[in-house]
């Protein structure tokens, strides 16, 4: 049971697992927000460009037509005619085609940032594999693909027979219609038609695009190994850097107790703290250059007591010194007065046993 928990991904994804799969191409993207800026894009476009795209090629088409008796089409004369013609179209349309080149790309940038990704590029077995083809024919994304196109269908076949049954018998008689007429006619119902159909596939694309990112966060998510993997690749293993901190732990140590032969005075608790400090005319204020508790309390008493180094019980002033300042640093003014008596009675020892000598 507990193997089992540890592997289930049931944890939300670190943002080093959302980058790895960002390289790998793997991105939240929804084929039906594509087709929704496709056909905005097309529904903008015909309402702001289809007169001028019809004049142009009207108007190409016309001088064809009024000029047919004098254009040779036999050998290169054919060729100069076809390139002429298609250069002409092609400015007519080059504006509007654009623009849906440029819808059809901001349907892929609005859903996530350009990603180039050779690993998406790679071969994979699963894509030729007949079993991962039939888990994705009958999967989850299949069906929701399915839902997803019986919706569209019928909406806009809904759309389409509410927008033309209206105008049934107004259709009947387009034959007898001069053809200017009829093109204004289909121009405004196609116009209503996508409008009418923006307005559906916009809410199919945003429900398709959090489906699909719901499927997107819940791959990513991570096991609880998975998690402690993770860290052990960022952060180190921990039983590691527990070995390192203790290393530099006894590194720190071997300092501090190479320190405490140079001490002015080591005070005591007598037995829990001792605190060394070093003073000489030179300095503002004593300096601590050793401290501990307990163990190390009685090793700096032992180095000290080796080295000739004065030891001065004071409990209070100990245990002040041991909560306040640490090694290497001065020790606070509140303290100067108690440890300068202590500094001035060591001297006063040292100057006496001197004279004895």
């Amino acid at each position: 049971m507990a193997d089992h928990d540890d592997t289930e991904r049931s944890l939300d994804p670190s943002q080093k697992r959302l980058d790895e799969a960002l390289e790998r191409g793997d991105v939240v993207k929804s084929q039906e927000v594509n087709t929704w800026f496709v056909i905005a894009g097309a529904a903008l476009v015909l309402a702001a460009f289809s007169g001028s795209m019809a004049s142009g090629i009207a108007t190409t088409l016309r001088g064809l037509v009024a000029n047919s008796y004098a254009i040779r089409v036999d050998g290169r004369g054919f060729l100069d005619v076809a390139s002429k013609l298609g250069l002409e179209i092609v400015a007519a349309v080059a504006i509007p085609l654009l623009l849906l080149a440029l819808a059809a790309a901001a349907g892929n940038l609005i859903q996530h940032r350009l990603v180039w990704s050779p690993q998406a590029l790679a071969p994979k077995f699963s894509k030729i594999s007949p079993l991962a083809g039939l888990q994705r024919l009958f999967g989850k994304q299949a069906l929701a693909n399915l839902v997803k196109g019986l919706l569209k269908i019928t909406l806009i076949g809904a759309i389409v027979v509410a927008l033309l049954w209206p105008e049934r018998h107004r259709l009947e008689s387009l034959v007898a219609v001069d053809p200017a007429g009829v093109l204004s006619l289909i121009q405004s119902l196609t116009l209503q038609m996508l409008g009418a159909v923006v307005v559906v596939l916009a809410l199919i694309a945003a429900a398709d695009y959090l489906f699909q990112y719901v499927q997107w966060f819940n791959r990513q998510k991570m096991s609880l190994r998975e998690m402690k993997e993770e860290y052990k690749q960022t952060e180190g293993d921990p039983a590691i850097k527990a070995k390192i901190r203790q290393l530099r732990t006894l590194r720190a140590r071997k300092r501090m107790m190479a320190a405490v032969p140079k001490a002015s005075v080591v005070i005591t608790n007598p037995t829990h703290f001792a605190i060394a400090l070093q003073y000489d005319r030179s300095m503002n204020a004593p300096l601590c250059v050793a401290k501990g508790a307990d163990a190390i309390a009685r090793k700096i008493r032992e180095v000290a007591g080796e080295h000739g180094v004065p030891i001065v019980e004071n409990p209070p002033l100990a245990r002040a010194l041991y909560g306040t300042v640490e090694i290497d640093e001065e020790i606070p003014p509140e303290h100067y007065q108690a440890v300068a008596e202590i500094i001035s009675y060591v001297m006063r020892l040292n100057r006496t046993f001197a004279g004895r000598r």
